[in-house]
């Protein structure tokens, strides 16, 4: 990745589980560690020991008279009133904001800190181990130049979707942003239906957990897409075909799907007040 050197740092507010995971994307990926400064007022001692090994600079608060060459805003949404205010100070002219709180829109960011060039992105938690997917959408004061460093820097953790509005990153954390808790809750319903089913209860969480997995790194691998791929292992008349006519059924899995996901949108909206 190319040096900011010359025209600030890479600035990461918070260093919980996203905003880590940004970092040590960053490190393992060629950022130099003198290109970076890190916000946190109590860092884990896991990503204060990963600072430390790189040499990264880490501050409890904004130092005065530096600017940012990008600002990236890892904190939660509920604490971003108070943690806003004292940053402002490091918003240049040329400073790209980019934020991966759910719901806290560019016009909420601009209230505090000023206008400037802003993405919003949402990434996931699987970005914890470089698997992550993000989705992203930036102001139009983001130069063509600048949206290519933010997508560098945020594809450490996997692939970068941009979209066209701002509003449908609240479908993307919706979708994405959320999803892997979904994933983890089916396997907690695959493996108590097999409990009923008269298994024992960890034999039956294995094979939840491992068939969920797997079949995750399956379609990962495969050019098929995901209809193609359920349709291979479906036998007509087979057991899968037996359980999907239910899964799939007016009233199965596509209807509930519908009503969690707006749940989520409309959450994402409520947080932006």
């Amino acid at each position: 990745m190319a040096s900011t050197a010359g025209k600030g740092p890479i600035v990461l507010v918070g260093a919980g589980n996203m905003g880590g995971a940004m970092l040590a994307g960053w490190l393992k990926s060629g950022v130099a560690a003198s290109d970076l400064l890190v916000l946190d007022p109590g860092p884990a001692p896991a990503m204060a020991a990963l600072m430390a090994e790189h040499g990264v600079t880490h501050a409890t608060a904004a130092p005065a008279g530096l600017s940012a060459s990008m600002l990236f805003l890892a904190v939660k949404p509920q604490v971003m009133d108070a943690v806003l205010p004292p940053l402002k100070g490091l918003v240049g002219p040329d400073t790209v904001i980019v934020s991966v709180a759910a719901g806290k829109t560019l016009a909420f960011l601009e209230g505090h800190l000023g206008a400037a060039g802003m993405v919003r992105a949402m990434p996931n938690t699987p970005a914890m181990i470089g698997r992550g997917v993000t989705g992203a959408f930036a102001n139009d004061r983001v130069t063509p130049e600048a949206r290519a460093s933010v997508h560098e820097l945020l594809a450490v953790s996997g692939p970068v979707e941009w979209v066209d509005t701002e509003e449908k990153i609240d479908a993307v954390t919706a979708v994405s942003g959320s999803g892997p808790a979904y994933v983890f809750h089916l396997v907690e319903c695959m493996a108590e239906a097999g409990r009923k089913a008269g298994l024992p209860a960890d034999l039956a969480m294995r094979l939840a957990r491992e068939t969920v997995s797997g079949a995750g790194e399956l379609l990962h691998r495969s050019p098929d897409d995901a209809a193609k791929l359920r349709q291979n292992v479906t036998s007509p008349g087979g057991t899968t075909a037996a359980a999907l006519s239910v899964l799939m059924a007016e009233d199965g899995m596509q209807p509930l799907f519908d009503k969690a996901i707006e749940a989520a949108r409309r959450r994402a909206q409520e947080l932006a007040n």
